[in-house]
Formats: C-alpha cells, sequence, structure tokens
C-alpha cells in the first residue's frame, strides 16, 4: 500500500493491491482532432484507431476477402487510409475484436467492430503517424496502444499463513455459531467482526486504543443464513492468473464446456481458442498461469474473497462460495490481464472486458485503476485523470469497452440485464478516486479498517460508491512472522510486529511456489472482491428467488444496503498511522477524519442488508420470446423462470399448433417451427402461476434467432 516508487509516466495505473503491490501504465491519446500527444512508454510502431460507421461495408469488404484467402490484413480499403499507411509503411491492419457469430450483431449496434490496430515499423514517427491519420475524415478516434505495468518489485516479502498451526492453536470466537467448518474463517475479520480479537503488536504502545469494532465487517453470517451462492452468477476476475486447480478454488472455476487447454481449437467459435476457465489476454492463449516467479498470487487472492469453497473443511471461506455441496457457489471466469513480468495492451484489456460479458459473466471484478488525479507528485504518484470527460478523451477504447459489459453482460430475461463493474478506488491516500472505478457507470470502492475508520491509504472522494474492508497494517502493524501459524518467504526481522489476530491484512488464497497456500495482502485491492463477493451473493439470492433486475437498479440496490461510516468520523476525531512503517522507520501521520464525511461512499456494503432488500425489489422473472425455423426446436428449461420451479409441474399449450407445436417433459420445454407466422404459448404451473410467451417462425433462422 505504501508507494514508494517513482514513475516516468505522465500518467499511471496502478493495480491497487497489497502493501508492496502497484500496478501503473501510460495513457493513451486523445480522440478526434484534438492534437495528439504520445507518452513515454507508447507500443513502439502501434496505434488503435476507430473508424466511422460510414466506413462498415467497406471494411467488412476487405477483412471478409482477408478471411477467404486465410491471410492477415495490411490495409483497410479506404483510399485515403491507405494512402496514408503506405506513406507509414503500415504492416498490420487488424480488427481489435474477433468475430463472435453470437454477438456479432450486438458488437456492431456498440460501435466496437469500427476498431482496429495498426502496426508500423518500430522506428516510425508516432506523432507524425497519428498526426496524419487524425486529419482523415472517416477516422473518428485514435490512442497510443500502452501496456499496463507493474511498478513494483516482485521480489518483495509475501507472508502465507499456515492454516493447519491456526486452526489447532485457535479456538474459534464464533463457534456456537459459524456457518462453516474451514479453519481460516476465525481469521476472516471481514466477513463476521465480533470486535474482540487478541491484538498485540508494537503499534499498541503508539496510541491505538480500539483495534477492532463490532460489525465492522459485510455480515456473511447474516447473509448466509439466506443464500450461500449460485452457480449461475459468474464474476470474471482481470487480474493476475486465477489458480484454477486450488482445492479451495476448484469446484467454483468457470468452465466453458467444449473447449479443452492445448488443442488449438476454437470450440465453440467465439473466436478464443483453448479457452478452457477463461483467457490470458497478457499471451493471447487459453492457457491460464500463474507460477511465474514474477507472479504475486493476487488474481487467486482475490477470487478466494469471492468464491473459496465453504465447508469443506478446508483453508478459507469466500463470500459467495456456496454451502459445501457441489455446485452451489458462484463461478470465477480468470481473465488474465497480468503474466510474470508482462501485461496486456489496452486493446486486450478491451478485448478482456467484452470477452467477459460475451461468455456470461455479469460482474466485473477489477481491483486496479488509475493513479487519483489528486495523488501527490511529490510523494512518488503521478496523477491520473481527474474528470470523467478526461478519462474518456484519453482512453476511448477502455470506455466503449466497459460500457459494452454494463450495457451487455447479463440478458432481459435473466437475473440482470446488463453488468456490474467493480474497481478499487486506489491507494494514494488521496481526496479523488481513480478511475476507471470513477466512471459513473462502475462501482468504485474504498477500504476500512477493522475499527470502521479509513484505511490509511485508502483514496476517497465524491465518486465512491461504496467501501469495504481492506486492512491496514500502517495502523495496526505488520502481519506476524515470528510465529508457526506463519510462513513468510523470508525469514522474519527484527522488529517486526507480531499479530495474534491479523487485522491489518486480509486471508484468502493463495499461490506458493506453484502449490495452494493461503496468506494476506491488503489495500483497496481487498477491498474490491469484497463488494464483488457481495454483489454476487445478491444476484444469487435473486436468482433463487427469480427475480430481475436492470444493472442499474441492483447498483442502486447495494448501495441502499451500507452500514452507515459517517458517524465514526465526527467530533473531531483524528486517527494516527505510521506511514511507511514496513519499509522504514516508523513516522506518525494523522488523519482527520472528519474530512471523509460523505466521501466513503453511501456506506459499508451488508451483504445480509442487501438480501434483505432484494425480497420485493425489481420484477418477476420473464420467459424469453422464440425464434426458430420451419422444422427446428428451441428448448427452454422452465424451471429457472419460476420460485421453486425445479419442484413444480408444468403445462404449455399453443395459440396455433399450425405454426408451432410444445411439448414439456419435466422443466424442460421444447418449441418447434411447423410453418412460418407467429404464435403466443402459455405455460402453466399446476394450481398457481402462468406466463405467456411470442413464438416467431420463419423459413431460416441463425444461431441468435435473426432471419
Amino acid at each position: 500500500m505504501n508507494k514508494r516508487f517513482l514513475y516516468i509516466a505522465s500518467l499511471a495505473l496502478v493495480l491497487s493491491a497489497c502493501a508492496d503491490e502497484n500496478w501503473v501504465e501510460e495513457p493513451s491519446v486523445p480522440q478526434g482532432n484534438q492534437e495528439v500527444t504520445i507518452p513515454s512508454n507508447a507500443t513502439d510502431g502501434e496505434l488503435l484507431i476507430k473508424f466511422n460507421p460510414e466506413m462498415t461495408d467497406i471494411l467488412d469488404q476487405t477483412f471478409s476477402r482477408a478471411s477467404r484467402s486465410g491471410g492477415a490484413m495490411s490495409r483497410s480499403g479506404i483510399p485515403s487510409t491507405d494512402e496514408v499507411l503506405d506513406i507509414l509503411g503500415a504492416y498490420s491492419f487488424e480488427r481489435i475484436f474477433p468475430v463472435d457469430e453470437k454477438n456479432e450483431e450486438r458488437t456492431r449496434q456498440a460501435g466496437l467492430h469500427l476498431w482496429y490496430r495498426v502496426k508500423f515499423d518500430e522506428n516510425t514517427d508516432l506523432q507524425e503517424a497519428a498526426g496524419r491519420l487524425r486529419k482523415l475524415g472517416e477516422i473518428s478516434k485514435i490512442q497510443t496502444n500502452s501496456h499496463i505495468k507493474r511498478a513494483y518489485n516482485t521480489d518483495v516479502k509475501r507472508t502465507y499463513v499456515n492454516v493447519e498451526a491456526l486452526q489447532k492453536k485457535r479456538v474459534s470466537r464464533a463457534a456456537g455459531n459459524a456457518p462453516f467448518n474451514d479453519p481460516g474463517l476465525a481469521s476472516q475479520w471481514s466477513y463476521h467482526n465480533t470486535g474482540d480479537y487478541t491484538f498485540a503488536n508494537a503499534n499498541i504502545d503508539k496510541g491505538i486504543e480500539s483495534p477492532a469494532v463490532a460489525d465492522c465487517d459485510v455480515n456473511c453470517f447474516g447473509a448466509w443464513s439466506i443464500c450461500t451462492g449460485d452457480p449461475s452468477i459468474i464474476v470474471a476476475v482481470l487480474d493476475e492468473g486465477v489458480m484454477n486447480t486450488h482445492p479451495d478454488l476448484k469446484k467454483n472455476i468457470w468452465v466453458n464446456e467444449g473447449e479443452k487447454e492445448y488443442a488449438g481449437v476454437d470450440a465453440d467459435g467465439n473466436g478464443y481458442k483453448d479457452d478452457q476457465y477463461g483467457y490470458n489476454f497478457v499471451t493471447d492463449s487459453g492457457i491460464i498461469t500463474w507460477s511465474d516467479t514474477n507472479d504475486t498470487g493476487h488474481g487467486t487472492h482475490v477470487a478466494g474473497t469471492i468464491a473459496a469453497i465453504n465447508g469443506n473443511g478446508l483453508g478459507v471461506c469466500g463470500i459467495a462460495g456456496g454451502d459445501g455441496s457441489d455446485n452451489s457457489g458462484v463461478k470465477i471466469m480468470s481473465c488474465q490481464v497480468f503474466s510474470g513480468a508482462n501485461s496486456v495492451t489496452l486493446d486486450q484489456e478491451a478485448k478482456a472486458i467484452k470477452y467477459a460479458a460475451d461468455n456470461g459473466a455479469v460482474i466485473l471484478q477489477c481491483s486496479w485503476g488509475y493513479n487519483s488525479g489528486s495523488a501527490n507528485a511529490v510523494e512518488g504518484y503521478t496523477p491520473g485523470p481527474s474528470t470523467e470527460d478526461e478519462w474518456a478523451s484519453l482512453y476511448p477504447l477502455e470506455k466503449e469497452a466497459l460500457d459494452y459489459f454494463v450495457n451487455n453482460a447479463g440478458s432481459p430475461n435473466g437475473v440482470i440485464d446488463g453488468g456490474i463493474a467493480v474497481f478499487a478506488s486506489g491507494n494514494e491516500y488521496a481526496n479523488l478516486a481513480g478511475y476507471p472505478g470513477a466512471y459513473s457507470k462502475c462501482i468504485s470502492v474504498s477500504a476500512v479498517a477493522a475499527d470502521f475508520t479509513p484505511s490509511s491509504f485508502s483514496n476517497y472522494g465524491d465518486e465512491v460508491d461504496v467501501s469495504a474492508p481492506g486492512g491496514d497494517s500502517e495502523y495496526y502493524g505488520k502481519v506476524g512472522t515470528a510465529d508457526d501459524e506463519f510462513w513468510t518467504s523470508d525469514a522474519a526481522q527484527a522488529g517486526d510486529g507480531v499479530t495474534t489476530e491479523t487485522l491489518g491484512s486480509i486471508l484468502s488464497t493463495l499461490p506458493r511456489n506453484g502449490q495452494p497456500a493461503y496468506g494476506y495482502m491488503e489495500g483497496t485491492s481487498m477491498a474490491c472482491p469484497h463488494v464483488s463477493g457481495v454483489v454476487a451473493l445478491g444476484l444469487s439470492y435473486a436468482a433463487k428467488q427469480r427475480r430481475h433486475f436492470t444493472s442499474d437498479e441492483f447498483m442502486a440496490l447495494l448501495k441502499e444496503s451500507v452500514k452507515s461510516l459517517d458517524g465514526y468520523y465526527g467530533d473531531g476525531r483524528i486517527k494516527t498511522y505510521f506511514r511507511n512503517h514496513i519499509y522504514a522507520a516508523a513516522s506518525p501521520t494523522q488523519m482527520n477524519l472528519g474530512s471523509y464525511i460523505g466521501k466513503m461512499g453511501t456506506g459499508l456494503v451488508d451483504a445480509g442488508l442487501l438480501l434483505n432488500n432484494i425480497s420485493g425489489a425489481g420484477s418477476d422473472m420473464k420467459l424469453p420470446n422464440v425464434y426458430v425455423a420451419e422444422g427446428s426446436s428451441s428448448v427452454i428449461d422452465l424451471a429457472s423462470y419460476f420460485v421453486d420451479g425445479e419442484t413444480l409441474t408444468f403445462t404449455a399449450a399453443s395459440s396455433d399448433n399450425a405454426v408451432a407445436s410444445v411439448s414439456v417433459s419435466g422443466t424442460m420445454m421444447t418449441v418447434t417451427g411447423v410453418a412460418t407466422g407467429f404464435a403466443q404459448i402459455t405455460v402453466q404451473v399446476s394450481g398457481g402461476a402462468s406466463q405467456t410467451l411470442a413464438v416467431t417462425v420463419r423459413k431460416n433462422a441463425n444461431d441468435s434467432g435473426w432471419m
């Protein structure tokens, strides 16, 4: 969390991680007719350009010819553009988003088919190239293709916990009401905080009087009595690769049925080969990785907070990890954007966001973001965008990809129409949240310590939506290393604080030397997956209750389902923490908590309250209309659209059997097209509710149902 790194970029993108983990990137280039500025670390010989919609037919023809010949595109087919590309010596012209027939229509509606990546010789003057292209009337937006980069030392010490020793030495404070038998649950204070943690470290003598306050948590125990998760809810983790073999995660990993790693085949036709568990956008392959010496385990850690398997007597719990029975938790899709010392370019980041929406994810978990616009440059933080307009101008492709996710994830006939994008607010001690999380269509998350006070490092401000536990080692002291409960990659050093309860950090799943492990991290990076987990748990309950929400409705409900924080910040209260004590001699720093009133979002997310608020909110889930070709059939599982549908008895009738016939077997309804025309199908629950859907029959229909 303490960032003492010099950035050479004019802007920085940080992965808001644990105490020593921060990721940065350079900005893209302004769009339209604005003067193009090339950042210092722009990828040599590459530009990202977006064409006007009027160019669609020409681009399609060029793309089609290249596809039929099996060759790569090098020109657009637009004479004026190609003349400039010739002058610049361009050798590659590639559509950014691959064709996915199932989603191509909405891709075009969003205008994402108009984005292309152009490659020149590495010695090409990007300023000149962008300037020439900017003058073309057929091009609407231009930006460079910088890499996202990590600006921290990957050799930094990481602390792992010996969960077995922890289990033997501790008696759970929640022994009488703990819902699951996972040994690490007693140390997951962010789920259930009783306020009576044993606490011992050097900071106790420096002024900390209230190490923990009861109920400073996301209220998992209150929520778990109602719902523990549902496998229909998919969370895309954009981060380092998630360890899909971890025994505390494996059953809750999303699996793309039909795809196999190393097969070299795009079995489902979505434009990506071998994407069995997600996709590695760094290497542009379906092989998710997590064991590089420069990997930190960050993706696996946030995944565990969301969906570590509950009730398996192993390790830790996940907020939406299920009840211990098979296939009861939410699913984690790994969209890998960091791998070892490498990272994605901006076009690959955009592809990862769109991939998540197109493959079933309804939550985007992003523990990263640009440095706050109020970050202190004197202390080594290069300020990022300060306003939504500035961010949108600098990063047009990123904004369009996020808009696509927010608008197109989910289903109008599912639990949510649209997607929820959750971002960390940032760790620059700044009074402004970082983008993209500060974007009005995203959820920006600030971090609190175990006593409701803001984590000392956390960004805050009007752009923050909600808060969640993130730890605060600068307040509580470093995770202990002199006890057999802890395993570290380095020997314990003199002066390290030993905490018998690690209130300063968040416990979750980790890989260690390629093997499954558990350990601690802190940051708004850790607060962020708490919110993603609570959202996933809320949508799981909504799915069980057959409630439907738009993304706007659910975001509003989330912001209402909180514990108030402002009451802890008034009356001139001061919080003292010890800035940078992990790296050097501690220096006390004071926070005026009054500055945080109204700046930590609506409050601390409360999973139990969210689940209670879901009942009666939203609308009833509706059966989808059916589009079918003559002689073809469409099958719908009726159980998904009626409360307790798995136990109900259904009948169905067609208004015109000459157009469409219908049959029901158990909960499965089959609609068959007979002749071109329109009909209605009425579904009746025995002794209960009914629903009516429309059927359109044509001679031919493609996979999406459109003629």
